[in-house]
Parts: structure tokens; C-alpha cells; sequence
């Protein structure tokens, strides 16, 4: 066993390794996540807090409460261990790449363009999207819709907010700044929102990508599934993609995480380009 017991002495609630390895089972059931076993002192620091909001002293405890089915506390238990690293124009080859393919339908049709990203975190990959579509059609009212989900309700209420700190857009141009957000205050201190023809073109709603079904319906001429296949193993990944794949229209494609090879679905998918992917033939 990798962890080493609990005291009371050094612990403030008691966690036995049996309390770990119930709830990486649990996580990897209710959202695919796989923890590994180094992962003991990040599962005790975050759910720590859920532990005192709810009055027990005992992780065991509180997995009881989780196997009661309490709707709210297995909320706040994914919202808790789900890790949401993000930035504005992360991986930024992909948005020059989604750029190019929208040129492209462009010239074959007239295209409404539809998108789904599906891991949108508190909003800065939808968001970029948006920004690379009112670019890519210089309007701020393209055809475009993007809808973006999120397994983690927390985030998704940042998302809809569209409120980030200053810091967050600092490797904007001032006129990017000034284009696509709303300062609130003066200076560059402070926050700043996302401008409202901005926040139109997304729609933010909650989608755990284990679910059976889920409440979105294609084609898409791009799916933005992005880091989030990382922390799933490989049989999950794979059925995830043989999901997505069917949803990509027949010239779409899916952006995947720099670190993330879709090399075991290459029956549904080959790849494009850089961690970009198009429909293989025989799943057109």
C-alpha cells in the first residue's frame, strides 16, 4: 500500500488507505477520473474542507455520506477533486487551426458553425473560441454557436460570469483588451468581463462526459476536447472518442491536449495535424 496510516496527532480528520482507494474508486465511477496512488495528500487537502462543511471527523464518514446518494454532496465531491487548469489561447496553434478551417468551409459553403467545447473549465477556451470566430468573420455577431460544458458546476458559474482578474489577460494586446473586455475599475489593477456580444455566442451548461446520454446533439464543425482525456485511462478514452466522433460533421475536427494521442481510435479518427483530428473514412 502506498499511503502510510493516519494518526490523529498529525491528521485533523482521520483517513485510513481503505478511505483512499474507496474514493478513487468513486471518482473514477462517477467522473472517470483516475487518481493515482501519489495523489493521497492532494485528495485529503481538498476534500478536507467538504469534511468540515458537513460536520464529520472521519473520511469514512463522509464516504457514507456519498454512498447515501446525497444528489448535492456528489456534486461538491467531483466539483472538489476535478483539477481546472486553463488559460485564454492555450495551445494557441489550435485557434490559428480552427481559424483556417472556418476560411475553409467558408469557401465551400455558407456556413452557421457550430462548436462544443467540452471541458470549458471557468471559460477562457470558450471564450477563445469566440474570439477567433468574431475575428475569423469580423463581426461580432457571427453564425456561430458554441456551447460549452463542464462537469464541475463551480467553474461553469465563473464561466457564465465571464469576470477574470486583470492578471489573466496580460498577454492581451491593449487592443485586444479593449475589443473582447469590459474593465471594472481604472487602471490595469482590478478584474475584467467578458464584453456581452462575447458572452452571447456561448452557451454554458453542465455535462459529465461518463453520462449514457448527453444533452447535446451535432454535427459539429469543431469539438475542443481538450486535457481532460488525460485523466482517464485508455478503455475510457477510447469509448469516449467513439462518442464524439459520430457527432463531428463529415469535415469537422476535434482538438485534443498536447499531451494527449488518440493513436487508439484511429479506426473513428486519423489525425490532421498537430493534436488536431478529422473522421477517418471508413466512420464518415
Amino acid at each position: 500500500m502506498h499511503c502510510p496510516p493516519q494518526s490523529a496527532e498529525t491528521r485533523e480528520f482521520v483517513f485510513t488507505p481503505g478511505d483512499f482507494d474507496r474514493i478513487r474508486s468513486l471518482i473514477r465511477e462517477r467522473a472517470g477520473i483516475c487518481l493515482s496512488a501519489t495523489k493521497h495528500e492532494m485528495v485529503y487537502s481538498r476534500l478536507a474542507r467538504r469534511l468540515r462543511a458537513r460536520g464529520v471527523g472521519r473520511f469514512s464518514e463522509y464516504v457514507a455520506l456519498l454512498d447515501s446518494r446525497d444528489p448535492e454532496e456528489w456534486q461538491a465531491f467531483v466539483n472538489a477533486l476535478t483539477t481546472n487548469l486553463t488559460s485564454f489561447f492555450r495551445e494557441a496553434h489550435h485557434f490559428s487551426e480552427l481559424a483556417a478551417h472556418v476560411d475553409a468551409l467558408r469557401r465551400r459553403r455558407n456556413p452557421h458553425v457550430n462548436v462544443w467545447c467540452c471541458a470549458s473549465s471557468t471559460g477562457e477556451e470558450p471564450y477563445s473560441i469566440a474570439m477567433t470566430m468574431i475575428d475569423a468573420f469580423g463581426s461580432y455577431t457571427p453564425p456561430v454557436s458554441i456551447i460549452a460544458t463542464d462537469v464541475d458546476t463551480n467553474v461553469l458559474a465563473t464561466a457564465e460570469a465571464g469576470t477574470y482578474p486583470a492578471e489573466r489577460v496580460g498577454r492581451f494586446t491593449q487592443d485586444q483588451v479593449r475589443r473582447f473586455f469590459l474593465r471594472n475599475g481604472s487602471g490595469d489593477s482590478g478584474a475584467v468581463t467578458v464584453r456581452p456580444e462575447l458572452r452571447s455566442l456561448v452557451r454554458f451548461r453542465q455535462v459529465n462526459l461518463l453520462d449514457p446520454q448527453w444533452p447535446v446533439r451535432g454535427p459539429f464543425d469543431a469539438i475542443f476536447c481538450r486535457n481532460v482525456m488525460i485523466y482517464f485511462d485508455k478503455p475510457t478514452q477510447r469509448r469516449l472518442v467513439e462518442r464524439l466522433a459520430p457527432l463531428l460533421s463529415p469535415d469537422g475536427l476535434l482538438f485534443a491536449g498536447h499531451s494527449e494521442s488518440l493513436l487508439h481510435s484511429a479506426h473513428v479518427l486519423k489525425l490532421r495535424g498537430n493534436t488536431v483530428y478529422e473522421r477517418a473514412r471508413a466512420a464518415a
